[in-house]
């Protein structure tokens, strides 16, 4: 594990090794580890402290073609809706803007997480078509709707610096 920026209180570390050990909160992001398993390992990951303490966690994947994907971002339950999801898309940004030109994410079209991305910089790109249903050994819901489309939203890199 090593430090990758510290900013006051907050420090963002890469998780180099053993990153299994953070299931629980990536769970939340992407509720089957079988899943999580596809893109774990092969990917960039990234933990947010403050105060020393875990408080959101990501995992972003080189896809080609000079672009990332952004694989899963969850924070802890009870620091939700405090800036550390926004903080860890602003570094990842950063920290790729040069080296890759597109940033992209998948979500399932809910009404929570779609606008949190836009407020983030990223606009729709595309879909994919029955994603969830199947993809996934049961059905998924999000604010009482079922997710069934992969949204995918993209952030162009090179204008976030």
């Amino acid at each position: 594990m090593t430090v990758q920026v510290s900013d006051g209180s907050l420090e963002i570390r890469h998780i180099l090794y053993r990153k299994k050990r953070f299931l629980d909160l990536l769970l939340l992001a992407d509720e089957q580890e079988s899943m999580i398993d596809l893109y774990l390992e092969r990917g960039e990951m990234f933990a947010l402290y403050d105060r020393n303490i875990l408080r959101a966690i990501c995992v972003v994947t080189d896809e080609g073609d000079r672009t990332v994907e952004l694989k899963n971002i969850a924070t802890v339950p009870e620091h939700q809706k405090q800036g550390y999801g926004k903080r860890l898309i602003r570094f990842i940004s950063e920290h790729y803007a040069g080296k890759y030109d597109t940033l992209l994410v998948g979500t399932g079209e809910s009404p929570l997480t779609v606008p949190f991305y836009e407020h983030n910089g990223f606009r729709y790109s595309h879909r994919i078509k029955n994603f969830f249903t199947d993809n996934y050994d049961h059905p998924m819901y999000e604010d009482g709707k079922q997710l069934v489309d992969m949204v995918y939203l993209r952030k162009e890199l090179s204008k976030s610096k």
